[in-house]
């Protein structure tokens, strides 16, 4: 069996990669780049490929099945970077990975913290001496409804460790979750967002989801409201949600991950035009937490997306049922 891998980190994931394919007995060839449509000649005659958050097309999907590859597996937990149809209509295998959800959790705990205490207008006022506080008045999590948007693993996780503080969770999702049950109180959308003082997402993006914090939604959102998204950028309107942060309608975000952040997060692009449209009037919002798509990144995490992923590869090599199997 034979993998290659694109985007390695070479300084994080590689010592991963040699480990679990001496133990899989696999042969890996990798790259530090993106997959692209002129790269994708480096995985001929391997059988699958590893990628992460980086758009696999169907032009590349056409050009790596061409090459003898018979299977794209990301290492994340979310997959819209690959088209999905196109991998069905020409039979090549599709799967994403699952992961320790405890650190997100506690990453997503440390936004809502933050945005509530209004640290980073704490952190602009005193990068300029301005040790004023007006302004910076915040509040307690334990006087706050939280509302969780998708209880799945990272969803329920959250609500587990946000219990701790005392504080009221509701949340809401496809279907009641008996796991979610011992946390929080199981509410419709319309509730949620007429009730939460802080609106926390954790869903997958599709068809379905993609804006479902828009304008309607922050509308029927409570006045002073704030928003954490953890999970995709394009699951909120930016636009809706910046015209929210400036009237006031909101009192702040944390977000994680924003809209078209492809070919931007996890690059080095100081001295570079930075190609978004979102990312300076974010970061000149001081009622704003922006980071760089970093909930995932701590040890535990890496460690189990570069073993499912090689694990998935390996289950279709022996004709087993493939973990997390998308297509």
């Amino acid at each position: 069996m034979r993998v290659f891998v694109y985007n390695m980190r070479t300084f994080d994931e590689l010592a991963y990669f040699e480990r679990f394919t001496e133990e899989m007995g696999m042969e890996m060839g990798w790259t530090e780049d993106p997959p692209t449509i002129d790269n994708c000649g480096l995985a001929d005659g391997y059988d699958a490929i590893s990628v992460i958050t980086t758009p696999i097309t169907p032009e590349m999907q056409d050009r790596l099945k061409r090459g003898g590859v018979r299977m794209v597996s990301t290492r994340t937990i979310g997959y819209d970077h690959i088209d999905l149809t196109h991998a069905k209509d020409i039979g090549m295998v599709a799967a994403h990975v699952t992961y320790d959800p405890e650190g997100v959790a506690d990453y997503c705990v440390m936004m809502i913290l933050a945005v509530i205490r209004n640290l980073r207008r704490i952190q602009v006022n005193n990068a300029v001496n301005d040790f004023t506080l007006e302004g910076l008045l915040g509040r307690k999590l334990r006087d706050l409804t939280v509302g969780i948007v998708g209880a799945g693993k990272i969803g329920t996780t959250v609500m587990r460790d946000l219990s701790g503080f005392g504080c009221r969770i509701v949340y809401t999702g496809r279907r009641r979750n008996e796991d979610a049950d011992m946390f929080g109180e199981y509410v419709d959308m319309d509730t949620l967002l007429r009730e939460s003082d802080v609106v926390s997402l954790h869903l997958e993006l599709n068809s379905d989801t993609h804006h479902i914090i828009g304008a309607d939604a922050i509308f029927r959102m409570k006045d002073g409201a704030y928003l954490v998204n953890t999970a995709r950028g394009p699951l909120v309107d930016t636009e809706a949600l910046i015209g929210a942060l400036d009237s006031g309608k909101l009192s702040g975000a944390a977000l994680d991950v924003i809209e078209d952040e492809f070919g931007l997060y996890y690059n080095d692009m100081r001295g570079k035009d930075i190609p978004n449209r979102y990312m300076d009037r974010l970061r000149s919002m001081e009622n704003v937490l922006l980071t760089h798509h970093m909930a995932f990144y701590y040890d535990a995490a890496v460690r189990d997306m570069v073993y499912n992923c090689l694990d998935g590869i390996r289950s279709m090599d022996d004709g087993k049922d493939i973990p997390y199997r998308l297509v």
